[in-house]
């Protein structure tokens, strides 16, 4: 998954906003207690990352986003 895909997924998602303040301050035990930017930063492949998105919030990511 291309990063801007990542990206428009979690805005669509959670909304812009909403999207960033989670990039920033959430950590994910799937992700090893990193953030998403932190996970990014370290090379983190994005499809990692959203799948641990997704886990984290199976209610809030509509299933056409997985």
């Amino acid at each position: 998954m291309r990063l801007t895909d990542f990206w428009g997924r979690l805005e669509q998602a959670f909304g812009p906003a909403y999207a960033r303040s989670l990039a920033a301050d959430q950590t994910f035990s799937a992700l090893g207690g990193r953030t998403i930017n932190e996970s990014i930063a370290q090379g983190v492949e994005t499809v990692t990352i959203w799948r641990a998105v997704v886990s984290a919030y199976p209610d809030r990511v509509p299933s056409r986003l997985r």
